[in-house]
């Protein structure tokens, strides 16, 4: 390191990112150049400032994502993880479960599109009964296997359920 960048002291146990400000009284990061309210000079040069706040970070691996500008250190969070499946469910909106059937559904489609070309009878007789076959396979899989899956029958008792501000219409002795 050059002379003029190397820090001479900097109290790497202290771990705060923050000081009061000898002027103002207020505040501010401790590895900047200025403070951020008044703008007296907390140190030198921004190089050594700069310098300061490397020694400092790398003296604990804790501190390693601390930026100069920050006043506390940052605390580790990971990605939030919010469940779309389940808040669609609550919502009422309908979600298609992830299935190979669309795929089915789309070979037989093909299937059936090839036998609306004009080759011989028995070609187009079979191409059709396999692209119906095919297709009808598709969507009895996506409709009613996959769904099944993805929304299990609930208990009766929890479909009849209803909010606590509400009344049914069998409570007034409505009949329909």
């Amino acid at each position: 390191m050059a002379r003029a960048t190397k820090p001479r002291f900097v109290d790497t146990g202290n771990p705060a990112l923050a000081i009061d400000c000898p002027h103002c009284g207020l505040l501010t990061p401790r590895f900047l150049q200025y403070c951020r309210n008044c703008g007296f000079s907390l140190w030198p040069s921004g190089p050594l400032a700069s310098a300061a706040f490397q020694a400092w970070r790398d003296a604990d691996p804790a501190r390693r994502h601390a930026r100069r500008y920050d006043l506390e250190l940052p605390l580790p969070t990971g990605p939030e993880v919010i469940d779309y499946e389940a808040r669609a469910h609550r919502l009422g909106i309908h979600l298609f479960p992830a299935s190979n059937y669309p795929f089915v559904i789309c070979l037989g489609m093909f299937l059936l599109a090839l036998a609306a070309i004009p080759f011989g009878a028995p070609v187009r007789w079979t191409l059709g009964i396999v692209g119906m076959i095919t297709f009808l396979i598709g969507v009895f899989g996506w409709v009613v296997l996959e769904d099944q899956k993805m929304y299990p029958a609930e208990d009766v008792a929890s479909s009849r359920e209803h909010a606590p501000g509400e009344t049914s219409s069998d409570e007034h002795g409505e009949s329909h």
